[in-house]
């Protein structure tokens, strides 16, 4: 904007000037100037100073022209309106406060905030203003400001918190006069300090999980337990409601689901590969080990349907020892839903779901491992993001030496850092888990058993044959599978069972198919897997305990702990002298 000054100056026809304010005065008044200039150009007149502040306020124009004698004043006035104008564009607000709470000055921003939050500020600039005045250390009141800033926080409800930095305005002498705020809506960055707090209470609560279980609970409730968490916390730390967890078996290269939440039933039958096409977002991100963000899938070619209506996906591979052993995926209703930072937590989080559901298989295959081994493979996965943030923040605060408020949330970061390597190092202490089996003292002879129609499946002889005389024995009407096939064919035929007691690894099918089955064939029938020492490379006890299974048996089992899961199976009053292993 070019400022014109003296008023009998020639006006230069070649300016490519659309659009000038003319501050009336005598000089410019008499000397027809004004008219002169209308001829050629859009001119807007102002009668005083306000008028012509209130005319820049309001438009844009290319020059000002004014006598000299109004120059001055015009300046101070235009540089008074360029620092008002600048307040007014920069994201904080900007406030100016008295000792008795009364608002001399707002910026835009602050007037864009409720009611309810000016006055929270305007009470915490008044409540600066008596620490400004009082003596360090004393409640002793101090006739000058002791101190030149201090840095204030506001939590308005559980989603909106703001940060402010108080300063005290002096008179020439040093006297307290007012007091200014600059303030900012801090609700993000709360949120992702609350994120990082919620992960760090999730590995300690994860290093306590193995403790817990092996001193109190079964089998199945160590596995129940176990679910319950990881549910738990994919709610609580990422907020999501729809998600499932996959598991590589590495025997066949396949993602068996593990824990499935909000989906429909059918996602979960689709079966995915590990392969970087051809097998959905899961299959590429489980063979590539990189995490994919979706925005919209419906414009993605890897998706294959999941949740029903699904706009977007993210999903993030579980990362143990260096390897891959599943994929975590969410999905959500609304396009775009998913940001950089979700992808960053999912991984992080990721990382602790890999160490406790390896955990689980330990737990499962009933042999004992030290938890500090583990929690050394997740570390070393941790340790370099861990690396690369310290470095950043090292860097950020050389870039923020001057800025006291962008350094204490770097120290924030570096502290949270600091507590998940703490954590990770209590895990690592943790103690061994040894399952054990209780004794049971029930006779194989009890006639509820008597005419019940059971299917026993294993591959090995020896077992099903003799889980056919006990039961035999009691009465029962017994068939037989060899294999996964045979067992799938018999639950189709015309038979209806009262049990199903099937082995977990077989050919052809796994425990989890042979369960599916029975359900899905109207069996309605128990269900009753068994595996040797735990092994379960299909996740089938996970899958099943989610669904309703009856109950696990580890081979080698006795007979009485059998019968016992058998009797509370199928009659009433079995349950109460039932107690799993």
């Amino acid at each position: 904007m070019e400022l014109w000054l003296a008023p009998g100056s020639a006006v230069n026809t070649s300016t490519n000037l659309q659009r000038i304010l003319v501050l009336d005065g005598p000089g410019l008044h008499n000397s027809g100037t004004i008219d002169q200039l209308r001829q050629r150009y859009d001119v807007v007149v102002a009668q005083n100073m306000d008028a012509a502040l209130a005319a820049l306020r309001g438009g844009s124009f290319d020059a000002v022209l004014s006598d000299t004698a109004d120059f001055l004043p015009l300046d101070r006035a235009l540089a008074s309106l360029q620092s008002t104008l600048i307040l007014d564009t920069i994201g904080e607000g900007v406030c100016l406060v008295n000792e008795n709470g009364r608002v001399l000055w707002t910026n835009r921003r602050m007037r864009l905030w409720d009611e309810n939050i000016r006055q929270r500020i305007v009470d915490t600039c008044q409540e600066a203003y008596r620490c400004f005045c009082t003596a360090p250390g004393t409640d002793t009141p101090h006739p000058s400001a002791t101190v030149r800033s201090r840095k204030f926080g506001i939590t308005i409800d559980d989603a909106h918190f703001f940060e402010l930095v108080c300063s005290p305005v002096l008179d020439t002498r040093g006297q307290m006069l007012h007091v200014v705020a600059v303030c900012w809506d801090a609700s993000s960055t709360r949120r992702l300090q609350q994120q990082i707090d919620a992960i760090d209470q999730a590995g300690q609560e994860l290093s306590r999980l193995e403790e817990e279980a092996i001193s109190r609970l079964n089998v199945m409730e160590r596995l129940h337990l176990l679910e319950e968490k990881i549910i738990k916390f994919c709610r609580q730390l990422m907020h999501f409601d729809h998600f499932s967890i996959r598991l590589l078996d590495r025997t066949t290269n396949k993602l068996e689901p593990v824990i499935t939440v909000g989906m429909p039933p059918e996602a979960a039958e689709i079966e995915l590969f590990a392969l970087p096409e051809g097998n959905g977002i899961s299959g590429h991100v489980a063979a590539t080990g990189r995490s994919y963000l979706a925005p919209d899938v419906q414009r993605d070619p890897r998706y294959i349907a999941g949740l029903d209506m699904a706009r977007s996906s993210l999903t993030v591979p579980l990362m143990l020892c260096d390897k891959v052993i599943g994929i975590f995926n969410i999905e959500s209703e609304a396009y775009a839903f998913f940001t950089e930072d979700d992808r960053q937590f999912a991984e992080i989080f990721g990382r602790y779901v890999a160490l406790a559901l390896n955990i689980l298989d330990l737990l499962v295959v009933e042999r004992r491992i030290t938890s500090g081994r583990l929690v050394q493979d997740v570390a070393g996965e941790i340790a370099q993001p861990l690396n690369d943030i310290s470095t950043d923040v090292a860097l950020l605060r050389d870039h923020y030496i001057s800025n006291d408020d962008m350094l204490q949330r770097l120290t924030d970061i570096t502290t949270n850092i600091t507590r998940i390597r703490d954590n990770l190092r209590t895990v690592k202490q943790g103690p061994c888990a040894i399952l054990g089996r209780a004794e049971q003292g029930l006779t194989t002879a009890d006639p509820r058993l008597a005419g019940k129609r059971i299917l026993i499946a294993d591959d090995q002889p020896a077992i099903r044959d003799t889980i056919k005389d006990i039961l035999c024995r009691c009465g029962c009407v017994l068939d037989t599978a060899a294999d996964g096939a045979q067992a799938m064919a018999l639950l189709s035929s015309q038979s209806r069972y009262d049990l199903v007691i099937s082995d977990i690894q077989m050919p052809y099918k796994n425990g989890y198919e042979i369960y599916r089955a029975a359900q899905r064939l109207g069996h309605k029938s128990p269900v009753i897997l068994m595996t040797g020492f735990g092994y379960d490379p299909n996740h089938s006890i996970v899958r099943a305990s989610q669904e309703g299974l009856t109950a696990v048996l580890f081979k080698p089992f006795k007979v009485d702990q059998l019968l016992s899961h058998i009797l509370s199976a199928l009659t009433p009053d079995g349950a109460a002298d039932n107690k799993n292993p």
